[in-house]
């Protein structure tokens, strides 16, 4: 089992940064690829970024390519979502989501409740 917990989530204008955390519990987080999916209002879920279990892989929507970083410390079970540059359409709850699987847009097993980001214009 593991329990997913977001945090960083808030208000900020146009252009602006956040970083969003991902805190797991669980002594197998590391054994777990993780995903940041947003939900906006009135909108479907969407596939954010995934990291590999390692951190050596990462994968981005073409949304958030070049603005957005995933990033991991084991360590610390966290995972991390650096948002730069960011719009008024990255207006969303952000969920992290953990899973062994290899569809990283699709499939996950484990999943936070979510943290608020709204993108002022």
């Amino acid at each position: 089992q593991v329990q997913l917990v977001e945090s960083g989530g808030g208000l900020v204008q146009a252009g602006g940064s956040l970083r969003l955390s991902c805190a797991a519990s669980g002594h197998t987080f590391n054994t777990y690829a993780v995903g940041w999916f947003r939900q906006a209002p009135g909108k479907e879920r969407e596939f954010v970024a995934a990291i590999s279990w390692s951190g050596g892989s990462s994968y981005y929507a073409d949304s958030v390519k070049g603005r957005f970083t995933i990033s991991r410390a084991n360590a610390k079970n966290t995972v991390y979502l650096q948002m730069n540059s960011l719009k008024a359409e990255d207006t969303a709850v952000y969920y992290c989501a953990a899973t062994t699987q290899r569809d990283w847009e699709n499939d996950y097993d484990y999943w936070g409740q979510g943290t608020q980001v709204t993108v002022s214009s």
